[in-house]
This record gives structure tokens, sequence and C-alpha cells, in this order.
């Protein structure tokens, strides 16, 4: 019996696995047998965590594939997914333990066909032109001769070199160019930076900031432009405060930018020309212009001074004017004399006339009645209110008078102390008090003398100390000669001979 029990039962030799051994084997059996793989599908749900990291599902009309995209792969991401947006994911399968679930890590994003790409272009410019960034009144004018223009495109590329080709034959102006690449997954963000950059200097700063933008790439595929039809770059484009102009790809190449630009450039090279005038064309225009106006002054001045001699042929000559009043003048002349001499006459005959009608007695009449009249007048004139109004006006002058000498004395004191102040700082400021210090004054015909050089052109100087001036004779310039000592004569010593 005991026998029969030890005996194993039947299945129960399989050998036993734990919960992370099957979910480990599993995933190094999804990764080693499908690798890294492709898949077509239309995109599901989308998801971004807080994290960064990117959910999102790759549907057909029959199954679903969970996919994830890390926090530092999405950046590298050429197409991000959208939902409804039909893609070909590349990445590697592997399988989430802690769920029992399987997933795509996808590193690489790509539109599904042409024909799936413009459908989201459509999508995202009917967007778009429902919040109104195509409006054509939006759109600011271009300034007619910018002074800095920025350029945002590849440096390496033979687009910039055909703008500064066109902008230095035609109007040469200084050039910004902000590098960005023209394709690929950092060519939105670069692109939209680069605007955002342009905008956000200052004007009249140590970089100046361009008056007009110009985004420029040559031609390509829908899948190298799409970097230009990112919503990033269309709304970095329509924010611009200063005038853009999209030049991206050639004529039949059409983005998103070129709805929302301001101005749209069919190439590069016509952007430039949309940019500046022609140099040599507004030379021609200004002399032209300068020519025309030297004509119509010269016609002008040549039909005023016709229109002058026609005039002046219809005037009168200088000496007919002055004929009728020279003999006018003549005549009142000769008439002039006779008519004093009959005034003279007539005034000394109505005098002659008036005196003999005078007499003595009528004159005493006449003054004598004057004489009453004037008593009459006086008598009834009184003399108390006109002395009471003297009075009352001498006493007001007196008023004043006294008013007037005490201001007057004030007014005294406030001047004498202000020029005893002004005495005592010109005291503090003159010369005096360095004479004080040993110092002298040199004069010489009331001149100062400051250079040896004058005192040797003077025979006498004043030279003024603190307590007097000395006036010396001859300056050493001109000192003069020593006299000579007469030789006395040697005494006389006889002769031997």
């Amino acid at each position: 019996m005991s026998d029969l029990l030890d005996d194993p039962i039947p299945g129960q030799n399989t050998p036993e696995y734990t919960v992370s051994d099957i979910s480990g084997e599993v995933k190094r059996t999804l990764e080693g047998t499908f690798g890294r793989i492709r898949v077509r599908g239309e995109v599901g749900r989308v998801f971004k965590a807080r994290s960064g990291h990117l959910y999102y599902d790759i549907k057909d009309d029959r199954n679903v594939l969970a996919c994830t995209t890390w926090k530092g792969q999405v950046s590298n991401l050429s197409v991000v997914p959208e939902e409804g947006l039909e893609v070909v994911v590349t990445g590697r399968l592997t399988a989430f333990g802690a769920q029992s679930k399987y997933n795509l890590n996808v590193d690489e994003v790509a539109v599904a066909g042409q024909g799936a790409l413009m459908a989201l272009l459509e999508k995202r410019k009917k967007q778009l032109e429902a919040e109104g960034l195509f409006d054509p009144e939006r759109k600011k004018p271009l300034p007619y001769l910018p002074k800095v223009i920025g350029v945002v495109t590849s440096p390496s590329g033979a687009v910039i070199r055909d703008i500064l080709h066109r902008l230095r034959d035609r109007f040469p102006r200084k050039v910004l160019i902000w590098p960005v690449a023209v394709q690929g997954s950092n060519c939105a963000p670069e692109v939209a930076n680069a605007i955002n950059g342009f905008n956000q200097l200052t004007p009249g700063g140590a970089l100046p900031r361009p008056d007009l933008i110009i985004v420029a790439r040559g031609g390509g595929s829908i899948e190298d432009l799409w970097g230009f039809n990112e919503e990033i770059v269309a709304r970095a484009a329509a924010g611009s405060d200063i005038p853009l102009i999209s030049a991206v790809g050639h004529e039949t190449d059409t983005t998103l930018i070129d709805y929302v630009s301001d101005r749209r450039a069919p190439t590069p090279t016509a952007a430039a020309e949309l940019a500046v005038p022609v140099r040599i064309e507004l030379l021609a225009w200004t002399g032209e212009q300068g020519a025309r106006l030297s004509r119509a002054a010269t016609d002008a001045v040549q039909r005023r001074s016709q229109r002058l001699r026609d005039l002046s042929r219809a005037l009168p000559r200088p000496d007919s004017l002055l004929n009728n009043p020279r003999q006018r003048l003549d005549l009142i002349a000769d008439r002039l004399t006779p008519a004093l001499e009959r005034g003279v006459q007539n005034r000394h005959l109505q005098v002659v006339k008036l005196s003999a009608h005078l007499r003595p007695s009528t004159l005493r009449n006449l003054v004598s009645s004057r004489q009453e009249a004037v008593r009459n007048l006086s008598s009834r004139l009184s003399l108390r209110p006109i002395q009471r109004e003297i009075e009352m006006q001498r006493q007001t002058v007196t008023r004043l008078v006294e008013r007037m000498n005490a201001a007057q004395t004030t007014r005294l004191d406030r001047m004498r102390r202000q020029l005893d102040a002004t005495d005592r700082l010109r005291e503090t400021l003159s010369y005096k008090a360095t004479l004080q210090r040993g110092y002298t004054v040199v004069r010489a015909d009331d001149q100062v003398v400051t250079t040896k050089a004058q005192a040797a052109q003077h025979d006498s100087l004043q030279i003024e100390f603190a307590d007097g001036v000395l006036t010396t004779g001859q300056t050493a310039g001109h000192r003069p000669a020593p006299k000579k000592t007469p030789k006395k004569d040697a005494p006389d010593q006889g002769s031997l001979f």
C-alpha cells in the first residue's frame, strides 16, 4: 500500500514556473521573434502623460496595437501621431508583464502615403482658416526699403547664396541669418524659434531687430517640406509682428506657412526681389524726377517772364504818366502867389472894419461886466470844503512820506549789509590774502607780468608786497654793464739815466 502511495501521480512531473518567469519568457520571445518591425495602421486614441511619454493606438478594421513612445524619443519623431491619421510606425515589439499586455515601442512615425499627408494638411488648413489666420485684413504691408533683413534658412544650402546674391545686385542691405534645419524632425521647432527670436530682439540694440523676415527653403517632396506644414510654424508666422515673406519650395509647392505669411514668394530669389527695390532703377527714377523738376521750374519762369513782358507792353511810358500831373502842378504854382496876396488883403480889410466899431468906452463897459460876473461867481464859491480836502490830502501825503522814509531806511540797511558781506567776500577772494602768505605781484606799465620773457622787455618793474610796492631799476635781462674803474697812474719812479 505504501509503495502505491509513493508512486508519482501522472501529470505531476511538469515543471512549475513563477509569474515573473512566464512574463520574462514571453517578453524575450516577442522581442527575439519580431525584433524591429514596421506596422501600418490608423492612429486611434492618443494620450500624452505628464511625464512626457506618449501613448496611442494603431488599429485596423479588426484589431488594435498599443504603442508607446518614451519622452526622450518624442522629440525625434518626424510626425507626431494625430487621431485619424494613417501612419507607418517603426519600433520594437515588447511586453509589459505588470498588466499582461504587449505593445510596440515606437521611435519613428511616418505618414502612410501622400494622400494621408494631404488629408492631414487639409484638416490643419481648415482649422487655421476657421481661426482667422488666413484673413487678408491681418496681413501687414512690407517695408519699401528695410534696413535689416532676417533670413531663416539653412546656412549651407544654395538658398542663402541666391538670396544674398540677389540682394547685392538689387540693393545691398544688412542681412541677419538664423540657421535652422529645413527638413526632418528638428525643422518645425527651429523655424518657429527663429521667427519668435527675431521678434524678441530689441529695436536699436547691439543686435538690430530686422524690419523684414524671409523664411526660405528650396524645393522638395511633400515629406521634405512637411516641417513648414506644422501648426507650430504656422502660428509663429501668424503671430510675428515683423512682416514675413514665405519662400518655401518652388512655385508649385504650397505649405501652411504660405497662407499665414504676409507675402508668398514663388522662389527664394523672388523673395529677395520682393524685399528690396532695384537701386539703379531708383537712381534713374530720382534723376528723371530731378530733371522733370528742373524743366518744370525753367518753363514756369519762362512763362511768367513772357507774361510780364506782355503786360509791360500794355502799360504806358512813365513820362506820359507824369506829364499831366506836372502841368497841373505848374498851374497851381502860378495861381498860388496871387491867391495869397488877395487873401492877405481881404484879412486886412476885415481887421480895419472891426477896429472901426471898437471904442474905449465900449471896452471899459465890457471889462466891467466881466469883472462883475467874476465877483458874483467867487462869492458863490465856498473855500471850506476845499480846505478840508486839502488838509486830508496833506495828512495822507505825510503818512506816505513817513512810510516811504521807513521803507527807504530799511532798504538802505539791507543793501548796506549786503554790500558789507560782498566786501568781506571780496577781501576773502582778493589776491591781497595771497600776498599775506609771501607771494608778490609784478607789474610793468600797469600791466601784470607773468613770464620772464615779459619782464625782460621792460626797464622798470613794480613789485607789490603785502606791505607796499617796490619799484626796481632794471630787470635781470637788462642789467647795466658794470662800470669800469679807472686805473690809477703808476707812481713815478724816476729815470736811471
